[in-house]
């Protein structure tokens, strides 16, 4: 019988896996995967203060800034002060992102399920399924005695 890998070695493997082609998929449009992925929540959610921005994608606030830098050099997102509070800064899309969006399918969860698509629908179940009691396990280590 053929030893079962860890669970550990087989999720740094699919991350790997998952880097690579998400490097190949937005490398050929010029951008980084962070930055489809802030494109990503800008795109889904419009305008953002950079603090809710960050906690999407898992960030830094300082993290999500340099990001906007950068996609507000290429013309893909812009920052706007809000009106009610001076403070606060809003990110979004701009219209040449929605046509890059259109044109060359740069949303990161629609390429993900398209890698997603050639496994069958059992398959794809029993993995969300799997990566819901991970995430659920992981979350309550967070939480649990001694966390903050």
């Amino acid at each position: 019988m053929e030893e079962m890998p860890s669970v550990l070695m087989s999720y740094l493997r699919v991350t790997q896996h998952m880097s690579q082609q998400f490097r190949t998929h937005f490398g050929r449009l010029n951008l980084t995967f962070p930055q489809a992925l802030v494109l990503n929540v800008l795109g889904e959610e419009g305008p953002i203060p950079i603090s809710a921005l960050a906690e999407r994608t898992g960030s830094a606030n300082s993290t999500v800034s340099g990001i906007v830098d950068r996609l507000e050099k290429l013309g893909l997102a812009r920052r706007e002060r809000s009106e009610n509070d001076r403070r606060v800064i809003y990110v979004s899309a701009t219209e040449k992102y929605q046509a890059l969006h259109e044109k060359a399918a740069t949303d990161v969860s629609g390429y993900f399920n398209s890698l997603l698509d050639t496994m069958s629908p059992e398959d794809k179940n029993m993995v969300a399924e799997a990566l819901r009691k991970l995430d659920a396990v992981l979350a309550a280590a967070c939480e649990g005695p001694g966390r903050t």
